[in-house]
C-alpha cells in the first residue's frame, strides 16, 4: 500500500540528534550497511548503528582512510566500492552474498555535489552515477540478501537540492545541453527520492521498504570538497560547526532575522548528530513499520508542496511522482545495463 505523503505524529523534531532518535533501540543480530560510513553524516550513522548492536559493513574506495577513521568501532567491516565502478559494485555484492545471509539495513549516504564534469566508464555524468545509478546496481545485486531478511529497509539520503528541478529524461548525462553542477546534483537527489518511491512499491511484498531521507543543512562534511578543497579548512570548519557548535549561533540568528522580518521559516542549520537522527529514523523507528516510499525530513514524513512553492521543506511534486518513479526505474536499467526485477 502507498504510504501518504504527510507527517504523522513522530516524537522528534529538526533539532532531535542521533542520541534523542537511537535511545531504546535494539539491532542486536542485525547487519547493516552504510556507504559514505566513515565520514561526516554517515559516520555518526554508523556510530549509532554499532552501539545499538547492528553489524556493519563500511564500503570505501580507500580502504586506509575509512579505516583510519571508523577503525577504533566494534563490529565494523570494510570492503572496497567504487560506486562509478560497475566491476567493483558487481564484486563487492558477490563477496557480501557469498559471505553474509541477510541484510537489513541498505543505508546509501556516498555521495558527491557539485562536481565537476566528468564520466563513467558508460558514459554517466559523474553525480548521476555516484548518487543514483551506483546505489541502484548495489541493491540490486544486494536484493536477495534485503529479501532474506524479512524484514528489511532501504535509506536513500536525498537534499533540499530536490526542490530545484526534477530529472530531465530526454538528457539525463548532459550530452547535448549545457553542464550546470547545481542541475546535475539537484537531478541526481531527485532520482534518489524517486528510486526510494518505486523500490518500496515493487518490494514491500518481500517485506523491503524504501525511504528517501534529507538530513538537513549540515555544514562541515566531506560533502562539500568539491566547493573547497583545502582539507585543513574543511577541519577547521567541522571542528567549529560541530565541536563548537557554531550551528547554533548561525540557526539562531536566522530565526531571530526571520522573527523580525514576520517570516515563519529559516534555515536551520544542524550538527553531525542531528543531519544522521532523521536517517536514523527511517532506518529504525517504528512508526514506520508498515509505511514507506515517502520522502522524510526533520525525523518525520515531509509534506508534499506545489512545485511554485517557495518554503524551504516539504517534496516536490516531480520528485515523488508515480509514472516519474516508475520511467526512472527503466532509466536506471538502462544506463547500468542491470535488470532489476523483483
Amino acid at each position: 500500500m502507498k504510504t501518504p505523503q504527510q507527517p504523522i505524529n513522530s516524537p522528534f523534531t529538526m533539532k532531535s540528534t542521533s542520541t534523542q532518535v537511537m535511545r531504546g533501540t535494539n539491532l542486536k543480530g542485525m547487519t547493516a550497511i552504510v556507504t559514505g560510513g566513515y565520514s561526516g553524516i554517515g559516520l555518526k550513522v554508523t556510530e549509532s548503528l554499532v552501539r545499538s548492536g547492528a553489524h556493519v559493513i563500511i564500503p570505501a574506495r580507500n580502504l586506509k582512510n575509512a579505516q583510519n577513521a571508523a577503525g577504533h568501532l566494534p563490529n565494523v567491516e570494510f570492503a572496497v566500492l567504487v560506486l562509478m565502478d560497475t566491476l567493483s559494485i558487481d564484486a563487492f555484492a558477490t563477496d557480501f552474498l557469498n559471505t553474509h545471509h541477510q541484510l537489513d539495513l541498505l543505508i546509501a549516504c556516498a555521495g558527491i555535489m557539485f562536481a565537476p564534469l566528468k564520466r563513467d566508464n558508460r558514459g554517466n555524468e559523474a553525480q548521476l552515477s555516484t548518487n543514483y545509478l551506483g546505489h541502484f546496481q548495489l541493491a540490486a545485486k544486494l536484493y536477495p540478501a534485503l529479501k532474506a531478511a524479512g524484514k528489511s529497509r532501504v535509506i536513500m539520503v536525498t537534499s533540499r537540492a530536490q526542490s530545484w528541478n526534477g530529472v530531465d529524461f530526454n538528457d539525463p548525462n548532459f550530452s547535448t545541453r549545457e553542464y550546470d553542477p547545481r542541475v546535475a546534483y539537484a537531478q541526481s537527489k531527485v532520482a534518489d527520492i524517486l528510486f526510494a518511491v518505486e523500490l518500496d512499491k515493487r518490494a514491500q511484498h518481500d517485506g523491503i521498504r524504501a525511504f528517501a531521507v534529507h538530513p538537513g543543512l549540515v555544514p562541515g562534511t566531506g560533502l562539500g570538497r568539491f566547493i573547497n578543497s583545502n582539507a585543513y579548512l574543511q577541519n577547521a570548519m567541522r571542528f567549529l560547526m560541530n565541536d563548537l557548535k557554531a550551528t547554533r549561533l548561525i540557526s539562531t540568528r536566522n530565526a531571530l532575522k526571520a522573527y523580525l522580518h514576520g517570516e515563519q521559516e529559516y534555515d536551520y542549520f544542524k550538527t553531525v548528530s542531528q543531519g544522521a537522527a532523521p536517517i536514523l529514523w527511517s532506518a529504525t523507528s517504528t512508526l514506520l513499520r508498515d509505511k514507506g516510499g515517502v520522502f522524510v525530513e526533520d525525523s518525520n514524513i515531509g509534506k508534499e508542496v506545489g512545485g511554485d512553492s517557495t518554503s524551504k521543506f516539504g517534496v516536490r511534486p516531480w520528485s515523488i511522482d508515480a509514472q516519474l518513479a516508475e520511467r526512472l526505474w527503466s532509466l536506471g536499467e538502462k544506463l547500468t545495463g542491470v535488470k532489476f526485477d523483483i
